[in-house]
Parts: C-alpha cells; structure tokens; sequence
C-alpha cells in the first residue's frame, strides 16, 4: 500500500514537472517574443500575470531590458504641487475615502484666491507644473474648471496646468451643457496643459458597477480620453488595481490602452496605482470579498508587465510612491519603471485611504533616492521633457512644506 501511495506521489511530481515546463516554455516563447519588439497580446499578458518561480525574474530582467532600450538610465521626476480643490463629491465610489458630503466634518472648497496662493508657492519652491482635482461637488459652477486655470495663469503664465479628470470633465461638460470636445476645447484656450487619466480604475463593466455604479463607464472614460488627444490635450494613463479584480481585467486594460494609444498618440506615461484599503469604503464594508491590496509580487509584476505590454508605444511607466513608499518605489527603478512621479508638496486622496508614505518627496530626495539605485536623476517636464540633469550637481535643497514630525522617507538609504 506504500507502495502504491509513492509511486502516486512520484506520477504527480512528474505531471507536475511537465505543466510547469510547458508553461516556462510558454513564458519563454513570449518574452523572447517582447525582446525583439514583437507585441504580446492579451491572452500572453494573463500567462505572464499568471507566472511562477524563475519565470517571475524572468519577466522582470526582460522589462528592464525594454526599458533601457526605451530611454535608458536616466530617471526621471517632475517638481510640482497637488492641489485638490474639493473633497465634496456625491460620487460614492465605493473605493474611495477622500470624498465627503456637503456640510460633513472636514469637507471643504478652497477659493480661487486660495488656489492661485498655493500655486504662487509651488513656482517658488520651483514647481512647474500644478495637478489638480477634485470631488464632484454638487454645487459648484461648470465654469469652475475654467475660472481655475485662468486665475493661475493670469499670474503665473509659464505654469503647467495638469488638471481634471475624465470624471470631471464629464461632470463639467454636463453641467455647461456642452459636448466634450467643446468644453475641453475651452479649458485648452484658458490654458489647460494636459490631463491626469485617472478614474479610469479597470476599465470593465462588471467591475466598474461594483466600484462606481459605472457612473463614468468605460466607454465615457475613452471617448474623453480620446477627444483631449484629439485637441492636442497629452494625458497620462492609469490602472488602480489589486480590489476586486484579478488578471484577465489586468491585461485588457492595458490592451486597451495600447489600443488607444496606438490611435492617439496622446499618453504620456502609465502609472500603476495599488489600491490602498485601509480606510477605503470598498474594503471597510466587504473586507471578506474586497482584497488587502496587491501583493508585492502582483506590485512588481503589474509594472514589469506594463513596460512589455505597452513596449514601443509608451515609453514611460511611473512609480507612485505615494502608494508603495520610497523604498518599494525604487526597487521598481530595476524591472522596467523609469519615473518616479511628482514631488507633489500635498497629497490628500491617498493618504485619505489608508497611505502613510507622507506629502511630498523633494528634489534633493529625489535625486539620492534615484543615484542610489545606481541611475541618472533628471528633472523632466509634465511631457517628458527633460530640464535638467543631475550627473554632477544637486538640486536646491529645500526643507519639505509641510512638516513631517520627524518621519524621515529616506530613513532607508540613510
């Protein structure tokens, strides 16, 4: 009886050993496929999400080939401010904690004066560029979005505005009545630079109905996209993942970002951004469905894989380290990620979910986290630009503006 139990223990091994032999040839064939610049579809996208063992390093010592071809060793990061003029908003996505209701504790719309003061001192902390946005206030004007960006740009002409989501721009244009081509034809004449691709979040129905309501469906959120490109608007892509979702969802969001890349030009980089529970509604209410997060592992493969699937159409794939933390944002420098976002200066819609990787990372910060890493640091503008190169000389030191109470974010390196 033994026996029989040991020669049925050995046939399992063996069947085991062949499945995943085949399917290490199979990850092979694909990234070999992606070295030499053939596209992988979507169906070779879910085998690598799908990966294990030594076929994992496999896909990241691939994605890190791609991207030195793509641009190198220079990393990149842009000085700016995040600027959430409201956390209104009657919304309720369910994954959210930054959104409050009109009257509730903490709620709040900061004034045009207010707006235009804070982006006063970005410029001279040596910010150029300005991103914001906001909930969805229900009492707020359409014009608002315009009346932003002209009170900037009346006294600070040369400051990029990265401004309004999808969701907002849908919200904006209803409220004016206009089609989205006419109301963001509008915000470029006030001055609108580009645009954040957020509230794009999985782009599938059955997902975004559990998330949103799919109240900004996945066909509003391209057509939006889609139209800014089309008036020269660039925006950047985004996938929030690691919730309810799993790799099939992964992997036909970016095939459709490659797709819609491939038809407007228009991104300028994908960042991937882990869904952080902790004070996220979705979680707090369903955490026996609602996942913790992504895994480290789900982390690195979604940025590796990034790199490989959108190769030679998107060059750029940022880090946020506002989601993952200086540290885990650096090991990402080594499978395929090439940008480390903005210095931000405030943060708010990440840490109101749970995040506590702090405000702002400054230049300085920046440049030592990227030289230890053993890459080039550069100062890029919000289109990849590159301004300045820190090979031999640093960047003004500055102490953060708003006070860390002592946390140190470089404690890692220091």
């Amino acid at each position: 009886m033994r026996k029989i139990f040991s020669d049925l223990e050995n046939s399992f091994k063996r069947k085991e050993e062949i499945i995943y032999s085949d399917s290490s040839l199979k990850i092979e064939k694909i990234l070999s496929k992606a070295i030499s610049d053939y596209e992988i579809s979507k169906e070779e996208a879910i085998a690598l999400f799908k990966s294990k063992g030594d076929d994992i390093l496999k896909i990241y010592s691939v994605a890190d080939d791609l991207r030195s071809k793509s641009v190198g060793s220079k990393v990149t990061f842009v000085v700016n401010r995040n600027i959430n003029f409201t956390n209104i908003c009657y919304m309720g996505c369910k994954f959210c904690g930054f959104a409050k209701r009109f009257g509730q504790s903490g709620a709040e719309l900061l004034s045009l004066e207010n707006i235009v003061t804070r982006s006063i001192e970005a410029w001279d902390r040596g910010a150029t560029e300005v991103c914001i946005q906001g909930g969805l206030h229900p009492k707020i004007s359409g014009d608002i979005y315009r009346n932003i960006i002209k009170s900037i740009k009346k006294v600070l002409p040369d400051m990029h505005i990265h401004a309004f989501s999808p969701f907002e721009v849908w919200y904006g244009s209803s409220k004016k009545k206009l089609d989205y081509k006419t109301f963001l034809n509008d915000l470029k004449d006030c001055g609108l630079g580009s645009m954040p691709g957020t509230a794009a979040e999985i782009l599938d129905i059955e997902i975004r109905n559990k998330l949103t309501k799919n109240k900004l469906s996945s066909e509003q959120w391209i057509d939006i996209i889609k139209t800014a490109h089309s008036l020269k608007i660039p925006t950047s892509a985004t996938i929030m993942y690691g919730h309810i979702d799993n790799p099939e969802h992964w992997a036909m969001h970016l095939s459709i970002i490659r797709d819609i890349q491939k038809e407007t030009g228009g991104f300028t980089e994908l960042v991937p951004l882990s869904f952080v529970y902790k004070d996220s509604p979705l979680y707090l209410e369903n955490p026996e469905y609602v996942r913790k997060g992504p895994s480290t592992e789900e982390i690195k493969k979604m940025h590796a894989i990034s790199r490989i699937m959108l190769n030679g159409w998107i060059n750029n794939i940022q880090a946020s380290w506002t989601k993952l933390g200086p540290e885990f944002a650096q090991k990402l420098l080594k499978i395929g990620v090439n940008d480390l976002g903005g210095t931000l200066m405030n943060e708010s819609i990440s840490r109101s979910a749970g995040s506590n990787f702090g405000q702002e990372i400054t230049a300085m910060e920046m440049v030592k986290i990227i030289r230890n890493a053993d890459k080039i640091p550069a100062r890029r503008s919000t289109i990849y630009k590159i301004c300045e190169t820190y090979e031999s000389h640093d960047p003004k030191n500055l102490a953060p503006l708003v006070s860390r109470k002592g946390n140190d974010p470089l404690k890692f390196i220091n």
